[in-house]
């Protein structure tokens, strides 16, 4: 069988997402934005247009880190922040989170930095990720926000996929369906 894609308008940009098999009865659209800066640059816009007043946007590691950059670089060089998959050598004061996103086999910790977590503190913060599917990844990166005493007042992505496009707490560009077996939209 030939790959499948589905074709998507994303502020203003036309992409064909590959389909994947996420079982033998559902496959999700692909969506990744690493070597895509077209893409990436005209989300970050499309995005900050929709935000409310901030201090700092915080991303879980990896997929999330160009758009949060691009973002942060687009309004003024502002300092963000990421959620680490993995504790580095030079982070001080760790503290974690445990979360399972639709798109990884395995639970995963998500880590923050003391240094980090203060700078959070009583300021108002924006949680972003590229695409939110059952939320688990937001729900691990908040977890981290509101122990560091972060106030939010977004959670922001590109993609609400399937069920999370009904969500009224979440702001996104376009809702992204789950597919059936044969590639078709449900």
């Amino acid at each position: 069988m030939s790959q499948q894609y589905y074709h998507m308008n994303i502020a203003g940009v036309e992409r064909d997402l590959p389909l994947c098999p996420l079982n033998e009865d559902l496959k999700i659209g692909a969506f990744v934005i690493f070597g895509d800066p077209e893409l990436t640059t005209a989300c970050a816009k499309a995005l900050l247009e929709k935000a409310p007043e901030y201090d700092y946007i915080i991303a879980p590691e990896a997929k999330s880190i160009p758009l949060i950059h691009e973002m942060s670089r687009i309004d003024g060089n502002r300092k963000y922040l990421l959620a680490r998959k993995d504790p580095k050598l030079y982070m001080r004061g760790v503290f974690s989170a445990k979360v399972r996103s639709i798109t990884t086999a395995r639970w995963q910790e998500l880590y923050l930095d003391v240094a980090d977590a203060e700078l959070m503190k009583g300021k108002r913060i924006i949680v972003l990720d590229d695409v939110i599917s059952t939320g688990e990844s937001i729900r691990g990166v908040e977890a981290l926000v509101e122990k560091a005493g972060g106030i939010i007042v977004a959670k922001m992505a590109i993609l609400a996929e399937g069920k999370a496009a009904e969500r009224d707490d979440i702001i996104f560009l376009e809702k992204l369906p789950l597919f059936d077996k044969d590639g078709n939209p449900i």
